[in-house]
């Protein structure tokens, strides 16, 4: 719920899934996060203070966040990793496919890149992980992968290592938090032993798709950003800032006169 400038990321994580199409959003939240679902709903009193004031900027963005999706809240309630949390909702996916954002991962890009993933998937038939290249000091704390080029921005996968020390990763293509992923993927995750700090690691469980059902790479476009970090999620804000319609001349010149 953090803002990025002046929306919380998992806001823009939510307009990049439904631009590409999706209607059902579930937040895997931990005690005390289920307010997350609570931005999206409608808040009746609101939207009538700002209709009665006039301020119709803010009650047609109120509205599109309330209108935007149907949102549901699934509690994980022990913090087992990023597996247990997809593994939670098997219930409610059930044998269809389905994506997974991280919202700290922020992407900008012309085209919902979860969309370009799920047309992906729809051709191949199998799951597709987001990658990027990134720097030598950040491969040792991310998911890397070993792979073939296959097509304009297409790996297929042949190996994933997660956080390897920097002499032993395959390349620098690093996962990103967005997959589109076959209902298979939750047998894999029931079989998958706790790593470690005891957490379920979904790169373990994406790794056992590679023999069976084959595992592919997008190297999206667009403009990411990690905000998951203090760094991270300040260059974003400037970056939304930058790009917004409108005069930013204020903001371009009062950066120049800070370097």
């Amino acid at each position: 719920m953090f803002p990025v400038f002046d929306t919380p990321s998992v806001h823009l994580a939510v307009e990049e899934a439904v631009e590409a199409g999706i209607t059902e959003v579930f937040f895997i939240v931990s005690s005390g996060q289920e307010t997350v679902k609570a931005y999206f709903d409608s808040v009746p009193d609101l939207e009538r203070a700002l209709e009665q004031v006039g301020n119709s900027d803010v009650l047609r963005r109120t509205r599109s966040i309330s209108e935007m999706v149907n949102t549901h809240v699934i509690l994980q309630e022990e913090r087992l990793g990023l597996g247990d949390a997809v593994l939670l909702s098997r219930g409610f996916v059930g044998d269809e496919p389905f994506a997974v954002f991280l919202p700290d991962d922020v992407i900008w890009s012309d085209m919902s890149t979860i969309g370009t993933m799920i047309d992906m998937f729809d051709d191949l038939g199998s799951a597709v992980i987001a990658v990027r290249e990134v720097a030598d000091e950040m491969v040792s704390h991310l998911g890397i992968i070993s792979s073939e080029l296959i097509g304009e921005g297409l790996h297929k996968v042949t190996d994933m290592v997660e956080k390897p020390n920097l002499v032993d990763a395959p390349s620098n293509l690093a996962i990103i938090g967005r997959y589109v992923l076959p209902p298979d993927i939750f047998n894999m995750l029931e079989m998958t032993p706790a790593g470690a700090n005891g957490e379920i690691q979904l790169t373990d469980a994406i790794s056992s798709l590679l023999a069976r059902l084959g595992v592919y790479a997008y190297e999206f476009k667009g403009t990411h950003f990690d905000v998951g970090t203090p760094v991270g999620l300040l260059k974003a804000s400037v970056y939304s800032a930058l790009h917004r319609a409108g005069d930013v001349g204020d903001l371009r010149r009062w950066l120049g006169q800070q370097v």
